[in-house]
């Protein structure tokens, strides 16, 4: 996450505008760059903060669902970008994105601590 974010900064920042569907109401490069930063501050919590790991990895799925639509944009737009240049590329990449969000849950134990929180309920 903390490199995705550098990129958003940096090197792939037109990449990364890319994505951003033309509907988003603020600026496509200050999009990049908000999400970038969301991004770095991810990953660094990710990195130091184990106490709140299952917290973080709920943000993290939420992030994975919120930019969900750059990537349909991208499919649907016809949009190059991180070498997904055909329509079948970025079709698949759409596919990946739900192993994102179960990742972020299951690796940060997120799953069991919205399990237990239920039962506390």
């Amino acid at each position: 996450m903390v490199l995705a974010g550098i990129g958003h900064l940096t090197f792939q920042r037109k990449t990364f505008q890319a994505q951003v569907p033309d509907w988003v109401p603020i600026d496509k490069d200050a999009t990049v760059v908000l999400s970038g930063v969301v991004e770095i501050a991810l990953g660094l919590a990710m990195i130091g903060s184990k106490k709140h790991r299952p917290k973080v990895g709920l943000a993290l799925a939420l992030f994975y669902i919120a930019i969900f639509p750059g990537n349909i944009a991208q499919y649907l737009n016809h949009k190059n970008g991180f070498g997904l240049n055909t329509d079948e590329a970025r079709l698949a990449r759409l596919f990946f994105q739900p192993v994102l969000i179960a990742w972020a849950l299951w690796s940060t134990g997120a799953i069991p601590y919205l399990n237990h929180r239920k039962r506390l309920s």
